[in-house]
């Protein structure tokens, strides 16, 4: 078993569909689904955090989160709440 977890829930984490921990039958499989969400977290959410996959161990990946250097303001097109700074940022 190889379980995908987040390192620490931002609020836009916590509003979205995502889990914090997801658990596959083969290492191929959770590192396709860390990648993947890595990149549409990266997309979808505020530009507040940089999400990062990280392997810890052989059965164990970490979606990290980190502060982004280059965020100026909480907004994207998806979410006008985050325009207002309401989405937890």
């Amino acid at each position: 078993m190889y379980t995908v977890k987040i390192a620490r829930e931002c609020a836009c984490f916590k509003k979205s569909e995502y889990k914090s921990e997801e658990k596959f039958d083969n290492q191929q499989d959770a590192y396709n689904y860390t990648n993947l969400a890595v990149e549409f977290m990266n997309e979808d959410f505020c530009t507040k955090h940089l999400f990062v996959s990280q392997i810890t161990s052989t059965n164990e990946f970490i979606i990290g989160v980190v502060e982004n250097p280059n965020a100026g303001s909480c907004v994207t097109s998806s979410d006008s709440s985050c325009s207002t700074g309401s989405c937890g940022c």
